[in-house]
């Protein structure tokens, strides 16, 4: 069920029976018709053992399960929210960052070690955003927040992007993620992350990057 964005603050989904999708815990605004809110446990397809991936992950964003029929409005904490829609790929996020999700979507946790090797687990530590990452793979609309504006930025074989890493939204695609550094170590003692350390991106997919270097 696609997101209509109401401004760039708030997003309606039209909900339908026999369908269910899923938002951030006080995520409603207000909605109209007979729509039920009711705790997740496993958010989405990933069942118990994608519940206890999002635990040991310490991906455990509280989530709401919402049905029925009606239409709703979605926002939090005043914050940009970017709709992306999947048709088949997987979409990597941070879990703090989804506002709300088809049920269409199957849900998932990956190591960012996995995708970098050491260097991707340095990656979680500088973004504060911790070693794993939340997946989102399928067909569907997928409501995530950010600071500021977001653009989407293709990336090719050919052409990377490098990210300042605390600008980084999420990425869809077959991407490669690393973190690299321009400076040498005497350069970035005494430094916060900044500009000092770049996500390098990779592949074919795109990434989304905000307007700020601020954290949820």
């Amino acid at each position: 069920m696609p997101f209509r964005e109401i401004n760039s603050k708030m997003v309606e989904a039209q909900v339908i029976p026999g369908q269910k999708m899923f938002s951030q815990r006080g995520a409603m605004l207000a909605y109209r018709g007979e729509v039920s809110f009711t705790p997740s446990l496993t958010g989405g397809q990933g069942g118990v053992m994608g519940m206890i991936g999002r635990r040991v992950a310490n991906e455990q964003t509280p989530l709401m399960a919402v049905e029925g029929s009606g239409t709703v409005m979605f926002g939090h904490g005043g914050h940009h929210i970017q709709v992306i829609n999947l048709t088949g790929e997987t979409l990597y996020v941070e879990a703090d960052r989804l506002l709300a999700f088809d049920g269409t979507l199957q849900q998932g946790t990956m190591f960012m070690g996995s995708q970098g090797g050491v260097m991707g687990m340095v990656r979680g530590q500088v973004t504060g955003q911790g070693l794993f990452t939340t997946t989102l793979k399928g067909h569907g609309s997928v409501a995530v927040m950010a600071h500021g504006g977001v653009i989407e930025l293709p990336i090719t074989p050919q052409r990377p992007i490098h990210v300042d890493p605390q600008a980084y939204v999420a990425h869809h695609g077959d991407v490669r993620n690393k973190l690299s550094t321009a400076l040498g170590w005497r350069d970035m003692v005494g430094r916060g992350s900044g500009e000092a350390f770049q996500l390098e991106l990779s592949g074919q997919g795109a990434v989304y990057v905000q307007a700020s270097e601020e954290k949820l």
